[in-house]
């Protein structure tokens, strides 16, 4: 009899191959189902961190607009920033008033920033930006007011303020609130923000007349959205200092 075979004729080998092909393809399936499982793992996890900071976008921008209230509050006051995940930190920032003859007054502002798996959140001269940068909106507004003949505009500035939180939960922020107004005279006045989202500022200023450009003024990478407000006018600013401390 020949290996393999068997008394009715067929061939023992032919099922052997069959056998194995099954075995093969069991651990295939099994194979592909892991690298699937895996797959579809991470990806309900990265929707549901994006989804989480999402919500915590809002959060933190309705909690900055309150915290760092400063047209509201003259004096003490405390505010928290609360957030799952992410980091929350100050960055530089410069608001400059210009003129025909140029720059007339610099203020060095700063800003806080809380970002988190794409989503972002930014507090920069008293008003409160949500978004990264190409599909921004600003949730709270510059204080500002404009009339054929005068243009008011409040600018927040930080101060010293030096924050850096990561991971969650709620940041304590204290600020000794106080305010200063300057009247300047007749002139074509024009306002520049640095900021890293320009799209919102820029629909913000222009909604209220101006005529608005982007420029680097420091070559540092940051843009300025620079808003011109077109007549003679006088230029109010009011300038709210801060005084922000930040504290667990």
């Amino acid at each position: 009899m020949i290996a393999g075979s068997r008394p009715d004729g067929g061939d023992d080998r032919r099922g052997d191959r069959r056998a194995q092909s099954h075995v093969i393809g069991i651990a295939l399936l099994l194979g592909i189902t892991a690298v699937s499982m895996a797959g579809l793992t991470a990806t309900v996890g990265t929707v549901v961190e994006s989804n989480t900071a999402g919500v915590d976008a809002g959060r933190v921008s309705a909690d900055l607009d309150a915290a760092l209230a400063p047209v509201e509050v003259t004096g003490h006051h405390r505010g928290t920033v609360s957030f799952s995940d992410g980091r929350l930190h100050t960055v530089n920032r410069t608001v400059r008033i210009l003129n025909e003859s140029g720059q007339v007054r610099r203020l060095e502002v700063g800003g806080v920033v809380w970002a988190s798996h794409g989503h972002r959140v930014a507090f920069v001269a008293g008003a409160v930006v949500r978004g990264p940068p190409g599909n921004a909106v600003m949730d709270a507004d510059l204080p500002l007011a404009t009339s054929a003949g005068t243009t008011v505009v409040g600018v927040a500035v930080l101060g010293d303020a030096r924050l850096s939180y990561a991971g969650g939960g709620r940041v304590p922020l204290s600020t000794r609130v106080s305010h200063d107004r300057s009247a300047y005279g007749d002139g074509e006045w024009r306002v520049a923000v640095e900021t890293a989202t320009p799209r919102p500022w820029r629909a913000f200023f222009e909604e209220r007349g101006a005529v608005t450009t982007v420029r680097d003024f420091d070559d540092d990478g940051v843009d300025s959205v620079v808003a011109r407000f077109p007549g003679s006018r006088e230029l109010h600013l009011v300038v709210h200092r801060l005084h922000v401390e930040g504290g667990r």
